[in-house]
């Protein structure tokens, strides 16, 4: 770590000038790496060696994650084995889950990264009590091994699979006793508390004042979800955008921007022909790691859409918008391609207002047919539904029809992610 740090200070370092320049190298240096010491990625690109100059760079192929659905033995560089590198699996939200490995150091300068950008809120990784709402294995073995885990890591962990009101009664109990510094997980569930806190009219900081932020992670985050948050906790919410094989990808930083890591990472946004786009437009987010020795994940596309702002520079990218999974998208029947999240942000603007509803997700079944599961204190009004159907028609097409289901909990992956948007469309 002592290494990872002084060298990741040494990046930050670098002047905006000459950080263009700094980035080309290291993106040179991991291609030449991997075509010399990496099998897999020799016969991915089709040659040992190649012209990575900025001429030669939009000519490396893209990697997707079906070019790890082999074992990692054959996808692991010389000198690495499973004993000697940091070895993860992804979460699978994207339907293709793999198991990836980082060299050590690599692995190291991803925690210089959180360090860092976690301080910039006041949060000491040695020190910060951490309220955590993350899911858990629920076996004896898993469970066990989780909760060593927190303990060493200073973070008490809030199951997730129940969020009922009696359940957050004793969530609260735990602030009221406990001198957490920041409440750090899935942005659903952070939601679910922060509503619990507007129904009893309590501001967390008047309970747990040693409170600096809220930091929310892994699913879509709303802006209005963020300003209840930030009214019910009394702490800045800070959104976090990440992806366990890389690294943190974004973080939104004091000024309100969402920075992209350009320390550890090279971000890329191209159009359906893998071409570069230039900044303030919207395609695929194409992702190399630039220090990571043991696997290859060169020009990686990461499975996300989203736009890099068009004052972006080498040194400080800013990613202007996340829009979702390329994988989250409904087709309709007019051949329309829309972003499943357009009709979970609709749904949500309307049937919100009164609080009634605590959650929800969309389903949809059919190309004309989608299913809307909800959680709330009352079943939804007949005028309720007719606005629902009123609104998508607006944002979207009309003829489409719609079934609501009221549930007493929606169904959660086993990592206690809520998928907002689920197509049933093959």
């Amino acid at each position: 770590m002592k290494e990872a740090i002084a060298e990741f200070e040494k990046i930050q370092s670098i002047s905006d000038s000459d950080y263009e320049s700094h980035s080309i190298l290291k993106r040179k240096e991991i291609v030449e790496y991997h075509l010399k010491n990496n099998k897999s990625y020799q016969e991915f690109v089709g040659k040992s060696d190649f012209n990575t100059e900025v001429s030669g760079w939009n000519e490396l192929p893209i990697m997707t994650k079906k070019e790890f659905q082999k074992p990692l033995s054959e996808r692991l560089s010389n000198g690495f084995t499973t004993k000697n590198v940091y070895l993860n699996k992804t979460s699978g939200s994207s339907g293709d889950p793999f198991i990836f490995a980082k060299d050590k150091f690599c692995h190291a300068l991803t925690w210089a990264n959180i360090i860092n950008q976690f301080g910039w809120f006041g949060i000491d990784f040695n020190s910060s009590l951490q309220a955590r709402f993350y899911g858990i294995p629920l076996d004896f073995i898993g469970n066990t091994k989780e909760r060593i885990k927190d303990f060493l890591k200073n973070s008490y962990r809030f199951t997730i699979f129940d969020l009922s009101d009696k359940i957050l009664e004793k969530v609260l109990l735990k602030f009221q006793n406990k001198k957490f510094d920041y409440i750090n997980g899935y942005t659903s569930s952070i939601v679910l508390f922060a509503k619990f806190l507007q129904k009893k009219n309590i501001v967390l900081t008047s309970v747990c004042p040693s409170l600096k932020c809220c930091v929310v992670t892994s699913e879509m985050l709303f802006e209005e979800d963020k300003l209840l948050m930030e009214k019910q906790f009394g702490v800045p919410v800070v959104n976090e955008y990440g992806a366990s094989e890389l690294d943190l990808i974004a973080f939104q930083n004091p000024q309100g921007e969402w920075q992209v890591n350009s320390e550890t990472l090279f971000v890329e946004i191209l159009d359906d022909n893998n071409n570069v786009l230039p900044n303030g437009k919207e395609g695929r987010i194409v992702i190399t790691s630039l220090y990571n020795k043991a696997h290859p994940f060169i020009r990686y596309d990461i499975g996300d859409i989203g736009i890099l702002d068009e004052k972006s520079t080498f040194k400080k990218p800013i990613l202007k918008k996340l829009i979702g999974r390329t994988n989250d998208v409904a087709i309709l029947p007019s051949g329309k391609k829309s972003p499943g999240l357009t009709f979970y942000y609709v749904t949500k603007s309307i049937i919100e207002d009164d609080g009634n509803v605590k959650e929800f997700v969309v389903k949809q079944t059919k190309i004309d047919t989608f299913d809307i599961e909800y959680v709330s204190q009352n079943k939804l009004t007949e005028n309720q539904i007719l606005n629902i159907e009123k609104a998508i028609a607006t944002y979207l097409e009309s003829g489409l029809t719609f079934t609501f289901t009221r549930k007493e909990k929606l169904e959660r992956s086993k990592s206690g992610k809520l998928k907002q948007f689920i197509s049933l469309i093959k």
